[in-house]
């Protein structure tokens, strides 16, 4: 039987987790790993406000306790001076995977200017990935996903394609993609037959 992919899907909001609005960034994660994914997953989510010591707590909990594979945070990424996501995930990383935050910020720039503003990481904490998305659905989907031109043809492409891979490399279950939302990209010698 096929492991399954244990992901924490972590939103970060002073307003949204003290009830002043609703919480958009999970249901918007949740929603896309059920078109993407083929192979079987479940989730643990976290809605906490933007305070480093309980995001720091947070993401260590649901790598070393719960034992996530994927650890995904949105919000607190911008210059202000309550996000504090990237220093909360970087101070529990044991790796940093610089890649990621570097294409998070490629992909927004086909949009706005503004996405140099962003200060997103991809850091590894053990056996668990940590990625930091931004807050918006739009902007999750087409950060995991990739910009497509009009007829279909990927511009630029997402995180997520490369995302199963790495899991494969730190010790985590084997992930397979419907291919019509993201092609997970791997080495010819890395693919197995499907079961």
């Amino acid at each position: 039987m096929q492991e399954e992919l244990l992901i924490g899907l972590v939103s970060i909001s002073d307003r949204a987790s003290s009830g002043v609005y609703e919480d958009k960034g999970i249901p918007a994660l949740q929603e896309w790993f059920g078109r993407a994914l083929s192979s079987p997953w479940r989730m643990e989510t976290r809605l906490i406000p933007d305070e480093q010591a309980v995001i720091e707590r947070t993401l260590i909990e649901l790598c070393d306790v719960a034992g996530c594979h994927l650890v995904l945070t949105t919000g607190g990424t911008g210059p202000a001076p309550r996000d504090v996501t990237p220093e909360a995930t970087l101070a529990v990383a044991h790796k940093l995977m610089p890649g990621f935050g570097e294409q998070m910020r490629q992909i927004s720039l086909a949009f706005v200017p503004t996405a140099i503003l962003s200060r997103q990481v991809g850091a590894i904490r053990g056996k668990s990935l940590i990625l930091n998305l931004p807050g918006q659905p739009k902007s999750i989907r087409e950060t995991l996903e990739g910009v497509r031109d009009a007829d279909g043809t990927q511009r630029v492409p997402g995180i997520f394609a490369a995302v199963p891979y790495c899991l494969d490399l730190i010790g985590g279950p084997y992930v397979e993609t419907q291919e019509a939302v993201v092609k997970a990209f791997r080495p010819k010698s890395a693919i197995r037959a499907p079961k």
